[in-house]
This record gives C-alpha cells, structure tokens and sequence, in this order.
C-alpha cells in the first residue's frame, strides 16, 4: 500500500487536538452531568460546532473565535471529552445529538441552527439534520465521515496495522466505544430522508486524493459521494489533508459566513467577510 506522509500528519493532528485555546470555557450541569462548552450569544443564527472522532473543542480554536466576536456559537465537548462527564448511554449517533439538543436548550439557544461538523462530527450534524429538519438553518460538513465509511474497502480490518495502533495508543474508550456505534449511526442516518430545508456545503479535503492504495481509493470515492447523499448540496474542495479547522481554517470561516448571509434577517447580518 502506498501512504503519503500527508496521511501520516493529517491522522495525528485529528487525534491530538491543537495546541491553540478557546476563551471562557466553562461547564454546566444538563440532565444530570457536567458539560464543557464555550458560548457566545448575540442577535443572529446560533452556529453550533461538532468535533470529530478523538477530538476536543480546541481543534476549533482557528475558527471559533472569529465567527463568536459577531455571532451566537456553540463549541463543546461530547461526554467522555475534556471536563465533560462520561455518559452511561450509548455512543451512537442517537444519544450524542440528544444530548447536544439538551446542551442547546439549557442554554437558552433556540433553533434554527447553523450545524458545522468536522470529520465523525459531521455525521453526528448529518443525523440531527435528517432527524430533526426544523431545528436546521443549514448544514455544513466538514471533510465528514460517511455514513457508509467503515464497510467495504473502508473496514477496520482493512486498516493498515500502524493506523490501527496508533488509534488505540492515542484514543480513550470513549473514542473506542463511538468508532463501534459507526455502522449504527451511519446506517440510522441512511434510513432518515436527506436534509433539504436549507443550504448545504461540503468541504472536502482534496490533498488525499494523491493516495492510491484501496483504503485510500474507498475514502477518496466516499468524500465524492457526500454531496450525492444531499441533492442541491455545494461540494468545494480545499487543498487540505482530513483535518481542515487546524490546516485550512479560513476555509470553513469563509463559509460560515456565507452560510450566515443567506440565512439571517436583513437586520441582524454579520459584517461582509474580513
């Protein structure tokens, strides 16, 4: 199998974060369990962001801040993440939006929202989308797994055996217990009609097109096929590995406020895109 170092690099930074901060972090108490988040409230369209799989709210600190100085935006971390409590529930897609929509009401954040997810993150956004069409603005994805992205090709007995090593030295049984519930949530999300009540953007990471082992190729075909899964959805591809936020993050500052323009009042629009 060929790997491009790109892969190499893109696979650790996904695990391990970032190094930049996110400002007024903080918990609260929702349903019983201390959640951490970042939030900044002002008169527009609450954007809400979904960390990828092994991902903390830090993999956001290129972009959160600039889209939280004009506003109302969401970060947080999924239970088992940070200073959030664990969960006794299940990792799939079902209970972790259910308990992102708790967040969202016991902070008073009322939809339509903006949802941005990144990676597994945008899958989880891609199941509230299709579950739950009137509370989205729009939905943006963000290089996200695929639905179907662990069978065929995809499978993790498939993996190379470095890759597979590395995820378990690097991830906690949180992570672990999310990488099993994928099919679950992948499927649950197939089974739901497609988002279309408001746009849709799908950025992809172009730099992993170069690769030509199989797993590469399955990959590459299903980053081709995201846009397939949302008729009238826009794809754009970003010269990036998989962790665009942290590689090319005025990418996905450039479309949220896009995604803003087209979907606040007249009244209450950001300014133009600095």
């Amino acid at each position: 199998m060929k790997f491009r170092p790109s892969i190499t690099v893109s696979f650790l930074l996904w695990l391990s974060g970032c190094s930049a901060t996110i400002p007024a972090i903080t918990t609260a108490e929702v349903a019983g369990r201390q959640v951490e988040f970042a939030l900044s409230k002002h008169q527009t369209v609450p954007v809400i962001f979904e960390n990828g799989l092994g991902g903390t709210l830090e993999g956001w600190a290129e972009i959160y801040p600039k889209i939280a100085r004009d506003n109302t935006a969401l970060v947080y971390n999924r239970a088992g993440y940070g200073n959030s409590e664990e969960a006794a529930t299940a990792r799939d897609g079902r209970h972790i939006v259910e308990e992102l929509r708790g967040l969202l009401v016991n902070q008073g954040l009322t939809p339509p929202y903006v949802l941005v997810g990144h990676s597994l993150g945008g899958l989880y956004m891609q199941w509230y989308a299709r579950h739950h069409p009137d509370e989205v603005a729009a939905l943006i994805l963000v290089d996200s797994t695929h639905p179907a992205q662990l069978k065929g090709a995809g499978a993790i007995e498939n993996w190379p055996l470095w890759v597979r090593w590395l995820f378990d030295l690097m991830t906690s049984a949180t992570a672990e217990q999310e990488l099993a519930a994928l099919d679950l949530t992948g499927d649950e999300v197939l089974a739901a009609p497609p988002y279309s009540g408001g746009p849709i953007i799908v950025l992809s990471a172009a730099q992993p097109l170069e690769d030509t082992s199989a797993l590469a190729l399955d990959a590459n075909q299903k980053r081709k096929d995201i846009a397939r899964l949302y008729p009238g959805s826009i794809q754009r591809w970003v010269d990036s590995g998989h962790v665009i936020p942290l590689e090319k993050p005025e990418s996905v500052i450039s479309v949220i406020h896009e995604v803003l323009l087209s979907t606040q009042p007249n009244d209450t629009k950001p300014n133009a895109i600095p």
